[in-house]
């Protein structure tokens, strides 16, 4: 895979993501993002600049990064693609992705998924 499309996959990703928990829109994070290939690791800084603003993918170490997401690469060009929320949390709950960094952000981020998860259960009860 080359780095422009791992780079353009990264950011459907995360657009995806906030898309689907729009309350992480506002959300101002450096996170980086390691994927995991045959003998190599794919290492990328991802900067969310807050609402209506584009996310910014660079190739490289991560630094400023207060959150490290860890991903096989053949699984996350899939996930990159079809995910949504509850296929996110299945793959962190069972160890496909795993995620570090600033126990804070990493509760925030947890605790607004989980909200957003209530809204559309709720949603899908009423309807």
């Amino acid at each position: 895979m080359a780095a422009d499309d791992a780079k353009r996959l990264i950011e459907t990703a995360v657009e995806r993501f906030i898309d689907d928990v729009p309350a992480l829109a506002p959300l101002k994070l450096v996170f980086a993002v390691e994927l995991k290939g045959r003998g190599d690791v794919q290492m990328y800084r991802v900067e969310l600049q807050g609402k209506d603003e584009e996310v910014q993918v660079t190739k490289g170490i991560a630094e400023d990064a207060r959150v490290r997401v860890q991903v096989p690469r053949a699984f996350f060009n899939v996930m990159a693609k079809e995910a949504h929320i509850a296929d996110w949390r299945e793959a962190f709950t069972y160890g496909q992705a795993k995620a570090s960094g600033v126990q804070e952000i990493l509760k925030l981020i947890v605790h607004v998924v989980e909200k957003q998860e209530e809204r559309l259960r709720t949603r899908r009860a009423r309807d």
